[in-house]
């Protein structure tokens, strides 16, 4: 099983962790803090550590801590506090560009020895725009085409310097293989970018790709490019459907069914009993109000908040048409597959909304079996666990859960490699397989 840990909105993925927690609110721009939730992941063997970035204006982080800091910064600190543990690290392909991404996560890459990850998002909110010089933020095939070609880019950038290039040669003074260094002269539609990139080949070859894509247009990038797949399932029927549908889109793109992994996004609210755990949630939930959660899920389904009766079913006629929505259709489809299987209430719904994500509650035991479960029914190859409060959800995810795992055999004791790569046991890039093999 992979795990990774996601650090989100600075103290937890609950809009009220930075209430219910102890601790200074200010923490979420603490050096200590930072360098202490990455020393403990790694004790936790954890897979990798997640981090996202959120550019929007959309709140202004005074209400609560609702971005974080510049993710490969912070990355970048954490991989001189640790010397095993992944570093991912997402950033828009919408409002960056490729050039200057290749060369952050590339120097990342160098800096941890071979431990970076880069999540590529195709920022799907709309006030994004209105930091980068305003105009009219992209629609969603907009969004897809730039990001296909901005990571094509990136990904020659990578390729720019073979292995090998750099030789160091005093004696001859040949510092490097002027042959097998290489202009990448790409003139596309979005991007117009000479190459290659000013420093040798990182550790990896290239950091590991990951996306989050759910569309059927996500699906096809990913499919082509994604390392691993970073999703939205609240039912484990959806969970499988999606993996499968992964596997074959990636065959069918001539690569090896094992070369992509799938590691849908848990919440998890752990306790060392079922009652401590929801007393867990009931402090989260209590601090916060049920107004938050209503409002961003009204976001999420794209559905006026005003048309959300709380106990009542969602009135699905209020909810704007799939081809006009403009946020991520992953998160949407999951809640409103959730919403209709168990005919939630919208009281109900926002009470399981998890962030976007299945929601976990219980012990470590509690929570190891549906791990398990997913994991044989072939839901997930691992998964992303959102961190509910910070950092006491992690210490309880590396405390609790991990020697449970651990216990069963469904988690690794230690590190087996040094790379990140090797670590997620990623088939080779190169790898192919025939459909009669697969």
């Amino acid at each position: 099983m992979i795990l990774t840990a996601a650090l989100m909105h600075g103290l937890g993925i609950h809009l009220g962790a930075w209430m219910a927690r102890d601790g200074e609110a200010s923490d979420y721009v603490s050096p200590a803090f930072y360098s202490a939730l990455a020393k403990k992941a790694e004790a936790g063997k954890l897979h990798a550590l997640f981090l996202a970035e959120q550019i929007t204006n959309q709140e202004n982080g005074v209400e609560r801590p609702c971005g974080t800091l510049d993710a490969v910064t912070v990355l970048s600190f954490m991989a001189a506090q640790t010397s095993k543990i992944g570093l991912i690290g997402t950033a828009s392909t919408t409002y960056n560009v490729p050039y200057e991404l290749a060369r952050k996560f590339a120097t990342l890459d160098h800096l941890s020895a071979g431990r970076a990850g880069w999540n590529s998002i195709a920022t799907q909110n709309p006030h994004t725009i209105e930091q980068f010089g305003g105009g009219e933020h992209p629609d969603h095939e907009g969004r897809y085409e730039r990001a296909d070609e901005f990571i094509d880019v990136v990904l020659k950038l990578w390729e720019s310097w073979e292995e090998g290039s750099l030789v160091g040669d005093k004696a001859n003074a040949v510092f490097g293989l002027a042959d097998k260094v290489h202009e990448i002269n790409h003139i596309g539609k979005n991007f117009q970018v000479k190459g290659p990139l000013p420093f040798a080949r990182t550790p990896q070859g290239r950091p590991v790709v990951f996306q989050a894509g759910a569309s059927p247009r996500g699906r096809e990038q990913a499919a082509k490019y994604a390392d691993c797949v970073f999703t939205a399932a609240h039912l484990m029927e959806d969970a499988i459907d999606f993996r499968n549908d992964m596997r074959t889109r990636a065959q069918a793109e001539g690569r090896h069914p094992d070369s992509i992994k799938i590691l849908p996004g848990v919440s998890l609210i752990l306790g060392e009993t079922e009652e401590k755990a929801w007393d867990r949630k009931k402090q989260l939930e209590g601090v916060l109000g049920v107004g938050p959660n209503v409002a961003k899920l009204a976001r999420r389904l794209g559905m006026p908040v005003e048309a959300m009766e709380l106990d009542k079913p969602l009135d699905l006629s209020k909810i704007i048409p799939e081809s006009e929505y403009k946020g991520s259709i992953g998160f949407r489809r999951s809640m409103l597959n959730l919403a209709a299987k168990e005919n939630l209430t919208v009281r109900e719904l926002s009470l399981r909304y998890g962030g976007g994500h299945q929601e976990m509650i219980g012990s470590a035991e509690q929570v190891a079996d549906m791990m398990e479960t997913w994991m044989k029914a072939g839901a997930a190859d691992g998964f992303t666990m959102m961190i509910d409060m910070l950092p006491s959800g992690l210490e309880a995810a590396v405390d609790m859960l991990v020697p449970e795992l651990q216990r069963r055999g469904l988690f690794h004791t230690d590190y087996e490699h040094e790379m990140l790569k090797d670590n997620l046991g990623l088939a080779p890039r190169d790898a192919k397989v025939t459909a009669e093999a697969a």
